[in-house]
């Protein structure tokens, strides 16, 4: 597989102001790292989709699929940079998420997904939250974090910060990559994606480029929006396209 070389993806990160510093190491929202324990990161939103996981994270390890309880997943954050929501992790004890798991690396102490995802705090999940819907087992003794949102008030989305067609793509293309890794009989992981995500608006913009001929730019644009049609319908035949 196309590797990018670390050098690029930290020039990408520089770029984007998402270059790790020591300052941000010593917060309260990244807690303690154990070297001596494999790293795990929980990815849920654009870390699901493989090819935008590795353009700050050429090293990490393969997505897995997995259910995790004990977080919410919803649309619920505004980025700081574009107008747009992103989705976002809030605890909660009811909930679980179909997400992705996957091997991090340390690198001068450092996890490189703490650069990407400064404007969450990270946390740590139990193993026991985790159910791996590939075969795999959970790897422990191993430290696993997911990211969860830094302020507790939920930002939704609306007409100046809404939905974007090609965050969605990036979300669900992900999904059906992992869909391909279940093993277990019965799992339509897309389906379960859709549906452990709340939130949905009619703020939703379809800002795909060139969007009479979307398979130019998205492969599985075809894919997607059947998905899109048949679980968010409503939602789906309402979307703007700007």
């Amino acid at each position: 597989m196309f590797q990018i070389p670390r050098h690029h993806a930290l020039a990408v990160a520089a770029l984007f102001g998402m270059l790790w510093t020591t300052s941000v190491c010593a917060d309260d929202c990244h807690p303690e790292l154990d070297p001596s324990k494999p790293q795990y990161i929980v990815g849920y939103g654009s870390l699901m989709n493989a090819s935008s996981k590795r353009i700050t994270e050429p090293d990490a390890g393969i997505n897995l699929p997995a259910l995790v309880t004990g977080f919410e997943r919803s649309w619920n954050t505004h980025g700081s940079y574009g107008s747009t929501t992103y989705l976002g992790i809030r605890p909660s004890k009811s909930a679980t998420i179909a997400a992705a798991l996957y091997r991090d690396f340390l690198d001068d102490g450092k996890l490189g997904s703490d650069a990407r995802e400064r404007s969450y705090c990270r946390v740590a999940v139990e193993p026991a939250a985790i159910r791996m819907l590939d075969g795999s087992t959970v790897p422990n003794p191993s430290q696993i974090w997911i990211y969860v949102n830094k302020s507790p008030k939920p930002a939704p989305p609306s007409a100046k910060y809404p939905i974007t067609q090609s965050y969605v793509d990036l979300f669900i293309s992900g999904c059906i990559t992992l869909q391909s890794r279940v093993t277990e009989p019965g799992i339509d992981f897309v389906e379960r994606c859709v549906r452990t995500t709340r939130g949905w608006s009619k703020h939703w913009v379809n800002d795909r480029l060139y969007p009479r001929r979307p398979l130019a730019h998205e492969p599985m644009a075809w894919r997607i929006d059947q998905y899109l049609k048949r679980l968010l319908p409503e939602l789906f035949d309402g979307i703007r396209i700007e």
